[in-house]
């Protein structure tokens, strides 16, 4: 059963945490997408694992901090582990919980053992990468918002327009009705929160993340779909050649959210460090 309990960061912040608190081998923190809770992802739950997660800022139970960047998940991170007395820990992240696991990474590396991202974005201005490129139009539609600026940002969050195509291919679908179902315990609840928090993800994706992704030094392993059209793999790819001996695998039959039926198999890997 997974424990929840809310940490108190000071100033009227409060931080939901997550852990499944079962003796293991390794300590695992997740990272989760937009928009999303928290919660760990149940599908890989084993015995070898203890998953520790939170709700980002403005999700679940944890206090909205407008303005917050990509790198503040190093600090939020660094404050839960200190709370559950964990010293060293591996980072998992999927879509726009992959920058925030790259966050934690490259900025606390002496307590990070090991990575797995999947279906990341890059930072925004990435040399060399075509960052709309391959994107679909809904996928794209918020964050040309976020870089238009804040209002503009609230503004489509409160009145979507445009073509409502986000990049879900069948691979998605099926994974959302199957193996992954436990996507939509964690979006729904999260989208019927409102579309604020989303907004601060997207604003810091857009915004510079505060680190570069070149400082990650533990081992890593980023994974995409080849089919995936929310998050395009050449901006996991751009990642992979950034992190200095990163690992990086495509699936050519999966798309954004099926990439996840690759992460046993990647928990494998990070178990084995």
């Amino acid at each position: 059963m997974t424990k929840e309990l809310d940490l108190d960061l000071g100033g009227g912040q409060t931080l939901h945490v997550y852990d499944t608190g079962r003796p293991a081998a390794h300590t695992v923190f997740w990272h989760h997408g937009t928009p999303n809770l928290g919660a760990p992802p149940a599908p890989l739950f084993d015995d070898a694992v203890r998953w520790v997660a939170y709700d980002r800022p403005g999700y679940g139970g944890s206090t909205r901090t407008p303005g917050r960047d990509v790198a503040s998940a190093a600090r939020y991170t660094t404050a839960v582990a200190d709370r559950l007395g964990l010293d060293r820990f591996a980072v998992v992240g999927h879509s726009g919980g992959g920058p925030h696991a790259l966050a934690v990474a490259a900025l606390v590396p002496a307590r990070v053992t090991a990575v797995v991202v999947g279906s990341s974005l890059a930072p925004w201005g990435a040399e060399g990468l075509d960052w709309f490129g391959g994107m679909a139009p809904g996928a794209a539609a918020s964050l040309h918002a976020a870089l238009a600026g804040r209002a503009a940002r609230e503004d489509f969050g409160a009145n979507p327009s445009g073509d409502p195509d986000i990049g879900f291919v069948d691979a998605d679908e099926d994974a959302l009705t199957t193996d992954w179902s436990w996507m939509m315990d964690v979006v729904r609840p999260a989208l019927a929160q409102g579309p604020s928090a989303a907004a601060d993800d997207d604003l810091a994706y857009v915004a510079p993340w505060g680190f570069d992704p070149a400082a990650v030094t533990a081992p890593a392993l980023l994974l995409a779909g080849a089919r995936d059209r929310m998050v395009p793999p050449t901006h996991t790819a751009w990642l992979a050649r950034r992190i200095p001996g990163a690992t990086f695998q495509t699936s050519d039959v999966d798309g954004h959210v099926s990439v996840l039926r690759r992460f046993p198999a990647a928990m494998e890997w990070l178990t084995s460090r």
